[in-house]
């Protein structure tokens, strides 16, 4: 008996330390999207190399790709210096999928604020949603790659998946 009480006992610290563990993870992760969206607000990225790796990659909301975090650093200032000085980002929710003790997917809402365009068109605010891969480096959970989308509200509601059977 005292060897299945103690059996029990370890499995038990086990479930707990992995709980721990990931909600430590889920909690760094999360701290690591607010670094996104500060260098958003502060228009400056040059802490990017904070919270994301050398080789990360990302796909802008019209297409562009950006091969690493020299592309992804200069494109974000660049765009921040001509058209996004005057906006702010929002973080409206963030969802974190841990896929094994080094990978996380991530689902990233947020409402980036109006702008205009260099030939002078007002763009209205939008509801975004990216999805950031993040890599744990070093004890550092860190950006490898992201793409942000538009969040249409008029498909939105047509979005099958609200009326099936679940």
């Amino acid at each position: 008996m005292k060897h299945i009480t103690a059996f029990l006992g370890f499995i038990l610290l086990g479930l707990c330390t992995g709980a721990q563990t990931k909600n430590a993870d889920i909690s760094a992760i999360e701290k690591q999207v607010d670094a996104m969206v500060n260098s958003w607000n502060s228009h400056d990225y040059s802490k990017m190399k904070t919270y994301a790796t050398e080789d990360c990659s990302w796909v802008n909301i019209v297409g562009m790709v950006w091969q690493n975090r020299k592309e992804v650093e200069y494109a974000h200032q660049f765009y921040h210096t001509n058209i996004f000085k005057h906006t702010t980002m929002t973080n409206k929710g963030v969802s974190v999928r841990i896929l094994n003790a080094s990978t996380a997917l991530v689902h990233f809402k947020s409402y980036v604020s109006d702008f205009t365009t260099p030939a002078g068109q007002k763009i209205p605010g939008s509801d975004d949603i990216a999805l950031l891969v993040f890599l744990k480096q070093n004890g550092r959970w860190l950006l490898t790659a992201g793409e942000n989308v538009a969040i249409d509200q008029y498909a939105q509601k047509h979005n099958p998946v609200l009326h099936m059977n679940k």
